[in-house]
């Protein structure tokens, strides 16, 4: 239960880490969350639609539409067409966002990333083991 108690503590800190980001830029949260999936999605070759994104985050047509809009309006995000099929708009996250993030979350993934570095790939693999199981028992 120790380790259970632990990860309990880690969401709640990162979480809280996420609520000063978006508090500090003018975001709401699912503003982030949103972000976070777009960042997610690109970074596994993915094209998101408005749609897709409101799937992702629990939210009907016209929330999508409101929160695409937002981060749109706010320079974080841009609605990019389809080349094949003029109908179909992804979402891309704009470099500026990016700059954001990582002004703010930059630190905190240096921390991650020293910690990580103290382990050996049989501890590695263990970790990523653990990790992947909490993702897909959450999900």
């Amino acid at each position: 239960m120790e380790i259970v108690h632990l990860l309990r503590a880690v969401a709640v800190g990162l979480g809280g880490h996420s609520a000063r980001f978006a508090q500090r830029n003018g975001m709401h949260p699912t503003d982030v969350r949103a972000l976070i999936a777009l960042m997610d999605a690109a970074r596994a070759g993915e094209r998101t639609t408005a749609g897709q994104l409101g799937s992702l985050l629990g939210l009907n047509s016209a929330g999508s539409t409101a929160l695409v809009d937002r981060l749109e309006r706010a320079g974080h995000v841009r609605r990019v067409r389809d080349a094949r099929d003029r109908r179909k708009v992804t979402i891309e996250v704009e470099e500026r966002a990016v700059a954001l993030g990582r002004t703010h979350f930059g630190p905190l993934i240096e921390r991650a990333l020293g910690l990580l570095r103290g382990y050996d790939e049989r501890e590695l693999a263990a970790v990523r083991n653990f990790l992947t199981g909490m993702r897909d028992a959450a999900d």
